[in-house]
C-alpha cells in the first residue's frame, strides 16, 4: 500500500475555542418568535376557555332516555340533581313578567316568562314567525333542559338579566330556566366544538412544547 506523504495528510479537528467576545454580544432579538409564542398561548388558553363554557352543552347531549316527568311545574321545587336535566312538565306561563326577544340570523322570536305559582322557574318558549303579540297562544305543556339560571352556559348568559328586568328589575334568587324544545339531541353540536377546541389547544401546547425546547448541540 503507497504512502501519502505528510504534507497531504489532511491536518487534525482541533477544538474550536469559545470567542469571549462573541459570548458577550446579547442574544438576538426575535420578535417572530415570541409574537408566535403569545399568539399560541393565547389561542391555548381561549381553546380551553370555550370547552369550559361549553361543558353544560357537552353534558346535556349526553343524556339518555325518555325526560323525566315533573308534573305541576307551579308546585316544583327544584332540586340540585334536577340540573342540566330532559324534563317535562305542565305549567301556566304568566303573561305580566313575561319578556320577548329575538336571535340573530333566527326567524321568529323568543318568549320568556315565569310560571304562574311559581317565580322561580321560567320557560324559554319559541314564538314562530308572525304569530307575535296576541296572536301567539303559550303552551301549557313543555319538555326540555332544566338548568338553573346561575349556570346556564354562554348562550343563555343574557337571561338571568332579562328575567330580572321582567322582574320588576329584581334579580330572581334561586332561579331556574326550563329550554321548551330543546333535547339532547339538538345540542349534539356541542360535542363536535368541543372536540374542536381541545384539538387546537392539543396543538398549540404541541407546538409551544417544540418551540420552547432548549436545542441540543449536534
Amino acid at each position: 500500500m503507497t504512502r501519502r506523504p505528510a504534507a497531504e495528510m489532511p491536518p487534525l479537528a482541533l477544538p474550536v475555542e469559545p470567542d469571549p467576545e462573541l459570548e458577550a454580544l446579547p442574544a438576538p432579538r426575535r420578535p417572530g418568535r415570541t409574537l408566535t409564542l403569545v399568539v399560541m398561548s393565547l389561542t391555548t388558553l381561549l381553546a380551553v376557555v370555550m370547552v369550559w363554557a361549553l361543558r353544560g352543552e357537552v353534558s346535556y347531549a349526553l343524556v339518555k332516555g325518555a325526560p323525566t316527568s315533573l308534573g305541576n311545574l307551579a308546585e316544583l321545587a327544584p332540586r340540585r340533581e334536577l340540573a342540566n336535566t330532559w324534563v317535562q312538565g305542565e305549567a301556566l306561563p304568566s303573561a305580566t313578567h313575561a319578556v320577548r326577544y329575538a336571535r340573530p340570523l333566527e326567524p321568529g322570536s323568543y318568549r320568556l316568562a315565569p310560571v304562574a305559582g311559581n317565580d322561580r322557574i321560567w320557560v324559554q318558549m319559541r314564538v314562530p314567525e308572525g304569530m307575535e303579540n296576541e296572536r301567539f297562544v303559550p303552551p301549557t305543556s313543555f319538555v326540555g333542559r332544566l338548568v338553573p339560571l346561575s349556570d346556564v352556559g354562554i348562550r343563555y348568559s343574557r337571561l338571568p338579566d332579562a328575567a330580572a328586568r321582567a322582574n320588576d328589575g329584581k334579580p330572581v334568587p334561586d332561579g331556574w330556566l326550563l329550554v321548551d324544545g330543546e333535547a339532547p339531541a339538538t345540542t349534539r353540536w356541542a360535542l363536535g366544538l368541543a372536540v374542536l377546541f381541545l384539538g387546537f389547544a392539543a396543538f398549540n401546547v404541541w407546538g409551544l412544547v417544540r418551540l420552547l425546547r432548549p436545542v441540543e448541540d449536534g
